[in-house]
């Protein structure tokens, strides 16, 4: 299955950067996961099975006459594989191309957010720290107003559910803001819960309480993290409404 430029949501983001990539230089246009695995059996998302490569399509000269694809294969090393539901484009970095943003878990350290261009790994958060210790995206955006992407996941989402904020800066990723007592993902299940929504007032992350009691949306500004309940959850349609400003 391949996921084009519109996926997860970021189809603003990414036709942004379209328009600002230079002619005539290399893009990624596509991401998708090869190569299943059974070599780690975690089962977050009710399945036996991760990936162990991820493939690139690139645009070796965005807006030439003459169309030049190819594709990339990146392949992890037997001790790690991709954790992960879908790969995701976005410019993280500013430069009017996107970048790859995926979860990579290794069988010692676990999970970690990292981040993939045209020739390889860029940047990457730390590692949890113990094998079976998983994070789960929610969602790229501004978050903080300040011109540029940023990413939030949830750490631990069945176990500590931390919700944390990344930015990239100087190339790295550098953590912006943390909240805890939320989570978006319920073990076993093959979907990730809430995302980010703008209801006029900038983006905020949508996910649920850590007992799943109640939809919670959180801001951050001047690296501080604010969270508010919405609604009580009632189900996968309760965040639908949300998300959708209902």
């Amino acid at each position: 299955m391949r996921f084009w430029l519109l996926i997860w949501a970021l189809l603003p983001n990414i036709a942004l950067a379209q328009m600002l990539a230079p002619n005539g230089q290399p893009i990624i246009i596509a991401a998708e996961y090869a190569e299943p695995t059974l070599r780690y059996q975690h089962g977050v998302f009710g399945r036996n099975f991760e990936y162990g490569a991820l493939v690139l399509t690139i645009d070796d000269c965005f807006r030439c006459p003459n169309y030049v694809e190819r594709q990339v294969k990146i392949t992890l090393p037997e001790g790690s594989v991709f954790e992960d539901l879908i790969p995701r484009l976005a410019d993280m970095d500013g430069d009017g191309r996107p970048e790859v943003i995926v979860v990579e878990t290794d069988n010692q350290t676990g999970a970690r957010l990292a981040i993939y261009g045209i020739d390889g790994l860029i940047t990457a958060t730390p590692n949890i720290g113990t094998a079976f210790r998983w994070l789960a995206p929610a969602g790229i955006a501004d978050l903080d107003s300040d011109g540029q992407l940023d990413i939030a996941y949830v750490e631990t989402p069945h176990l500590g559910k931390t919700l944390r904020i990344w930015t990239m800066r100087r190339g790295k990723l550098v953590q912006i803001g943390q909240q805890s007592n939320l989570t978006n993902h319920r073990f076993g299940e093959d979907f990730i819960s809430g995302g980010i929504r703008d209801c006029g007032l900038g983006a905020e992350v949508i996910t649920a309480d850590s007992i799943w009691r109640n939809i919670v949306a959180s801001r951050i500004a001047g690296g501080m993290v604010t969270s508010t309940v919405i609604t009580p959850f009632d189900g996968q349609r309760s965040f639908e409404r949300v998300l959708a400003c209902n």
